[in-house]
């Protein structure tokens, strides 16, 4: 039995020898091939990717970058931003450094042995890490243990928008980076060049907005366990105001415009005016309705546009008003005409009647006394509040009365035709100077 295992394993040394002659020698592991890279055998010798660098000691610096790829949507009524950035951190780990004076760009599967700072997009709402063809990642060792770790990442983050002076409005957003569990004892952020670690901001194009100007912060974020550092980076951005005025202020302007036409045209002319009256309140009104629509979550907000929408539909309106003023003060003047023409035929004859009467059976005196007493009667509203024989409460009233029909007067339309003629110059002019405000206030103030 012995002799038979003894057999076996002198069979199984003999064929072992012959396959390492067949396919010849072995590189040494520990020869020049891991020589030339010093420092990788620490990965798995000695080093500990739970623990930070220089840990129990000083805090680890962390420079970092941007570059912005795109910014492919800023949502008002989301208020919020999706922007695609490529995101660069340096730092130092003294357990990696080896010798010479090369770097070698490593396989980004290899991030899973390293210590890498828990950085996270502050405000974000969603975000994700490319992974096509491979997860887009890179990680490049120097000789002097610092390590890049780049990553292009897609966020949407929420940017708070004060859109009262919409479409007239910049905006300011942010994307802050910050340290999500070690605290300003651990870890310390810093921007590798200040304002030149950002590129590519300045090259975007955008559909509605341009870049104003950008700067970099750098802060701390105080909470309950902790201060954490940040990273800011502040943006302006303005809006593009030709489109608006194209397909907004413009054709709410020739409404207005359109409204006046009615003044040129004459009152009996009832179906033209109240036809271009109603026509342009409702086209306006349509055009309201379209300016909302588009911002639907937003209608919290006055906004400028709202503003110039409710200026021009209150001088279209105001047109419409202004013909029904006018056409019932010339129906009423007509109607008052008819019936005076009757009695003041009857008025003459009686006259005629008395004064033959009078030349009579009456004196020249008392005639013209009774003529002048009944002239006065007939004529005259206004009552004489000076007789010395009415009481107190009776000359108030009268005082009141005189005063209630003066007043009247002043309001009462005495020319109906004239209300057209004031309104073509004064409907244009009170337009052009609430537009001078308007466009003062939003623009400059």
């Amino acid at each position: 039995m012995f002799c038979r295992y003894f057999c076996f394993f002198s069979l199984c040394l003999f064929l072992l020898t012959q396959r390492r002659c067949s396919l010849g020698h072995i590189p040494n592991l520990h020869g020049s091939d891991t020589t030339s890279l010093p420092g990788f055998e620490n990965l798995t010798v000695g080093y500990n990717k739970y623990l930070r660098p220089y840990f129990g000691g000083e805090p680890v610096q962390i420079a970092m970058s941007l570059d912005i790829a795109s910014i492919s949507s800023i949502s008002e009524s989301d208020m919020d931003y999706t922007a695609t950035i490529y995101l660069r951190q340096r730092w130092t780990d003294p357990r990696l450094v080896f010798h010479g004076n090369k770097s070698f760009t490593l396989d980004a599967r290899l991030v899973e042995l390293l210590w890498v700072p828990d950085t996270y997009i502050v405000e974000s709402k969603k975000s994700f890490l490319h992974d096509v063809t491979v997860g887009n990642r890179l990680i490049r060792l120097f000789s002097n243990g610092t390590i890049l770790y780049a990553l292009r990442i897609t966020t949407t983050v929420a940017c708070n928008m004060d859109l009262s002076k919409y479409p007239m409005d910049t905006q300011t957003c942010r994307l802050q980076l910050e340290s999500w569990g070690y605290d300003e004892n651990d870890v310390i952020f810093t921007w590798l060049r200040g304002n030149d670690s950002v590129h590519g901001i300045e090259k975007l194009r955008l559909s509605q907005y341009t870049v104003e100007r950008y700067y970099t912060l750098v802060s701390k974020s105080q909470q309950e366990t902790g201060s954490y550092p940040r990273l800011i980076l502040q943006f302006e951005l303005r809006r593009n105001v030709l489109y608006f005025i194209l397909e907004t202020y413009v054709p709410s302007t020739l409404l207005v415009m359109l409204s006046w036409v009615s003044f040129w045209i004459t009152l009996d002319s009832v179906p033209a005016r109240t036809c271009i009256g109603v026509t342009t309140v409702l086209s306006m009104t349509t055009l309201m309705i379209g300016s909302r629509s588009s911002l639907s979550k937003t209608n919290c907000f006055i906004k400028a546009i709202d503003v110039y929408l409710g200026i021009c539909f209150s001088f279209i309106f105001g047109a419409l008003v202004e013909y029904a003023v006018a056409h019932y003060s010339s129906s009423q003047k007509c109607a008052a005409k008819a019936p005076e023409e009757g009695p003041a035929n009857e008025l003459t004859k009686e006259m005629e009647e008395v004064n033959i009467t009078n030349i009579l059976h009456s004196s020249i005196t008392s005639y013209k006394r009774k003529i002048s007493f009944t002239s006065v009667e007939i004529s005259s509203d206004n009552v004489n509040c000076s007789d010395l024989t009415m009481k107190t409460h009776e000359k108030i009233k009268c005082v009141l009365r005189n005063k209630m029909h003066r007043i009247i007067g002043y309001f009462t339309i005495q020319n109906p035709s004239n209300v057209d003629h004031y309104s073509k110059l004064l409907f244009p002019l009170f337009f052009m100077v609430v537009n001078v405000f308007y466009w003062a206030y939003y623009l400059y103030f």
